[in-house]
Parts: C-alpha cells; structure tokens; sequence
C-alpha cells in the first residue's frame, strides 16, 4: 500500500546479482516507469512508442 501523498508507488521488483529493477507507477497518470538501482527512471514505452499506463484505483 502506498503512503499518503506518495506519488510513485512499486509495481514490480526483479533482483539479479548487484542489479536491481523495479517498475514503479505514477499514481497521477498511470504511467509506468522502469527504475534501475544504478541508473536512472524513464517511461516504459510500449511497441507502439506510447507509454504503458494503469489504471490507477481510488485509494482513499
């Protein structure tokens, strides 16, 4: 569960050796982010070159 007023929250975690990916989602827009522990966030594009989005429920 995310914390309040937290925008990005985990979706997915793979650990292999020393890297680390996790994919986290933008709880504003959907938009899905991969997230390498030693490198950086971008969007994660789908074939189509569109961002990949999920539908994000009412938490409250």
């Amino acid at each position: 569960m995310a914390k309040k007023g937290q925008r990005l929250i985990g979706q997915y975690r793979q650990n292999t050796m020393s890297i680390g990916t996790k994919i986290l989602v933008d709880r504003q827009t959907g938009a899905n982010c991969p997230f390498r522990y030693a490198g950086g966030l971008t969007p994660l594009l789908g074939r189509d070159g569109k961002p990949v989005v999920t539908t994000i429920l009412n938490e409250d």
